[in-house]
């Protein structure tokens, strides 16, 4: 019985003559057992019979999960994958090329590392030679090499066809990425967006009987040049989610001294069983996590989750689950067990925050410490709050009042970062800005050093409070 579907994205334009014989291939194609298949087929304006073709398949394959997307005029491979994306269902994604140039039969070989947790993304290289490769153009292959290149430097990798067709991956990862190349820029774009988002790339060597120009071949010179543009571009994008609150988590993850301080502050408080909800991409998490018996690193997204498993693999005493603050069932395993819970940073997204409070006391030992931090300061909400999807800023009165209410003592209240208080003011309220930079994140970590001695030292309130509570007994 099929456990998980892999989604098989197909941009067609112009081939008419090979589209049925491919989806053909596509559909009696072997699978890793407990994997079913959906086919999305992207026909970008052919003006060939490709999509009627298409449409015969379908009606005469009812049994099979194909369904066809078309666009209204021709913009080329990257953008039939973008369209695709967003409709894709399964836990997987392969690209398939709809000529005939690549083995759907290798398909297994392909997911393999994805399937058992490995891999993030797989390529399939038609360079790292352990099958059948047909010999074709030397300058089409020098180019190739020089774009893998290219991108590897940019990258930080060491692929050998970045150029490839064949690229399975997690399908949410994929849709975390703004596409925006609308031809075979894609290639390199999503390679280096991958791999800045920290994605864990293996390569698998594939057969591949490549087609001449005469015989329909479509890429070219033009190609090329646009590739180096994308290269070029994708380097220096901040363009790297769709959503503002993990772009912000991934600013916030270059800086690491500010995150070493924020760990630091609060670490004299934490005891050797922690639960951490909203661990996100594990900033705080790799800072805590070692010297304890167990620790507990929650998220309610599962892109987050997959990260997290994935960056603590490899910690025995780390363990990864989904975990909803509003949702009480969630919190059953963990009645009365542990000893911390940290709480950095959600409470602020939450409508009923009371409710979130007395939920997480209920996994609390008797005596047991919340570590929460939140904003500080309704004064200062703007539109760096609203695009992070906070409901409220806290006063210190406010929180106290609001723990109190939900069965806590409250032990120590911590102001934390003044330094950011007037930029956090300037760029919210007056310049209307809605997400952090890496280089300005980056500057100011430089500097984090000299904030912590003065910080305490600064005239006004902080962007931060920590409230270090214990679960009344």
């Amino acid at each position: 019985m099929a456990t998980a579907t892999l989604s098989i994205l197909i941009p067609l334009y112009n081939e008419e003559e090979f589209i049925a014989e491919l989806l053909g291939r596509v559909v009696s194609a072997p699978l890793p057992e407990g994997l079913d298949r959906e086919i999305i087929v992207v026909d970008d304006c052919s003006d060939d019979g490709s999509a009627e073709v298409v449409l015969d398949f379908i009606a005469s394959s009812p049994n099979v999960a194909i369904q066809l997307l078309r666009h209204a005029r021709n913009q080329g491979k990257g953008a039939a994958i973008r369209t695709a994306l967003p409709a894709a269902r399964g836990e997987y994604s392969i690209i398939q090329d709809a000529d005939l140039e690549y083995d759907p039969n290798e398909y297994p070989k392909l997911l393999a590392p994805l399937l058992d947790g490995r891999a993030d993304v797989v390529f399939g290289s038609r360079f790292v030679v352990a099958g059948e490769r047909r010999v074709l153009y030397f300058w089409h292959s020098l180019a190739n090499q020089l774009l893998t290149l290219m991108s590897n430097v940019v990258a930080d990798l060491n692929l050998t066809d970045v150029e490839t067709c064949y690229k399975a991956f997690r399908t949410v990862l994929a849709q975390s990425i703004p596409i925006q190349s609308d031809r075979f820029g894609i290639d390199t774009e999503l390679t280096i967006k991958l791999a800045r988002r920290r994605a864990r790339f293996y390569e698998t060597p594939i057969s591949y009987h490549g087609r001449t120009y005469e015989e329909g071949k479509k890429i070219g010179l033009r190609d090329a040049i646009e590739a180096v543009w994308v290269i070029l571009r994708s380097r220096f994008t901040s363009r790297l989610y769709r959503d503002v609150g993990p772009s912000v988590l991934d600013a916030l993850s270059v800086a690491r001294k500010f995150n070493r301080w924020m760990a630091a502050t609060i670490e004299p408080w934490v005891g050797t069983r922690v639960l951490e909800i909203g661990a996100g991409m594990g900033n705080i998490t790799r800072q805590l996590c070692t010297h304890r018996k167990l620790y507990v690193a929650t998220d309610v997204d599962q892109e987050y989750l997959e990260q997290l498993k994935a960056r603590f693999r490899h910690r025995p005493a780390v363990r990864v689950c989904k975990l909803d603050a509003t949702c009480p069932q969630d919190f059953l395993p963990f009645e009365n067990q542990m000893e911390t819970v940290i709480f950095l940073n959600v409470l602020e997204h939450i409508e009923d925050d009371g409710a979130a409070l007395e939920c997480i006391r209920s996994i609390l030992k008797p005596g047991g410490r919340l570590i929460v931090l939140v904003p500080h300061g309704p004064d200062i909400f703007g539109t760096l709050d609203e695009s992070l999807g906070h409901f409220r800023r806290y006063t210190r009165e406010g929180l106290a009042t609001l723990l109190a209410r939900t069965g806590y003592e409250l032990e120590d209240m911590l102001p934390f970062n003044r330094i950011s208080r007037p930029g956090w003011k300037f760029a919210g309220q007056a310049l209307k800005s809605t997400t952090l930079s890496q280089g300005g994140m980056r500057l100011f970590d430089k500097l984090v050093w000299l904030w912590k001695k003065i910080d305490g030292k600064l005239p006004w309130e902080p962007v931060s409070i920590i409230a270090i509570a214990r679960r009344s007994r």
